[in-house]
């Protein structure tokens, strides 16, 4: 029975991950394919690859992406971490109302966080007085909005498991509380904070309903000029960058797990030592 169950449960992960993988294959084959149209294929080619670094539509987009998903992934890193910091040296039910608050823009409808933005840049710069257009800068101060949640509940299971007592050892050895937070502290929760920064980053080269509300005519995103293709038919250049940036992020992730599985390895051998 137990053979038959994990047999069972195997081809059952495989199925799900067939489904889950299965797009973003056809997407990369699509890349490499000679036709435009996705209906047939007529040969391998790297086409489509050459083409993109000359589309300046595109590569403007994806310039676009880039900084936004950086600049608001390292500011809600930032804040974030803070924030979780904060939360975490609170008492029992203000860390409880603190934590039901900063779910409900995770749980809110991105439609909604969208309008919302707009309302709130529209209304700095009509009503206060603050040159504030829809652009860049608004597109990188809602990418933060909506990113700080996800660093939060990244690095709050962090501060949990670690040693309440590590801190407070460190400053009776002689550390003031920076040095302290940065020798004791920050290790401990780094796999939080680089969790909670990939999840900003992939979040925030994803995202299109809040973009689309809070983003100008000159700053156009990849997920807006995709948009933006659909009227007609998306151009094989956008699924050779699709490709491209599959591939990065898969290897990031990669880099991630390895070097998170490396500090638990050294760890394990220092407890033992």
């Amino acid at each position: 029975m137990k053979r038959k169950s994990s047999a069972l449960s195997r081809i059952y992960t495989a199925v799900i991950m067939a489904f889950l993988y299965m797009p973003i294959l056809v997407l990369i084959v699509l890349s490499f394919n000679q036709n435009k149209s996705r209906g047939a294929w007529t040969g391998f080619t790297f086409d489509w690859y050459r083409k993109l670094f000359t589309n300046r539509l595109i590569l403007g987009a994806f310039v676009n992406t880039m900084i936004v998903a950086l600049v608001s992934s390292v500011a809600a890193t930032l804040i974030g971490t803070a924030a979780a910091l904060g939360i975490h040296t609170m008492n029992k039910w203000m860390k409880k109302a603190v934590r039901m608050l900063t779910y409900i823009p995770i749980m809110s409808p991105e439609i909604i966080m969208g309008v919302s933005l707009m309302l709130l840049f529209v209304f700095v710069r009509t009503e206060l007085g603050v040159p504030l257009e829809l652009g860049l800068l608004t597109l990188i101060l809602s990418h933060i909005t909506f990113n700080i949640p996800y660093v939060i509940f990244n690095v709050l299971p962090k501060l949990r498991q670690m040693d309440s007592y590590a801190y407070d050892a460190a400053l009776d050895l002689g550390c003031n509380p920076w040095q302290a937070f940065y020798k004791v502290i920050l290790p401990e929760i780094m796999p939080g904070i680089t969790a909670g920064f990939l999840m900003a980053v992939t979040y925030s080269l994803d995202d299109f309903v809040i973009s689309y509300f809070t983003a100008g005519p000159t700053s156009q995103t990849l997920p807006l000029a995709i948009w933006g293709q659909l009227r007609r038919r998306v151009s094989p250049e956008m699924n050779a960058l699709s490709t491209i940036i599959f591939v990065v992020v898969l290897v990031l992730l990669l880099v991630s797990n390895l070097s998170s599985m490396r500090r638990e390895r050294r760890g394990r051998k220092a407890v033992r030592l």
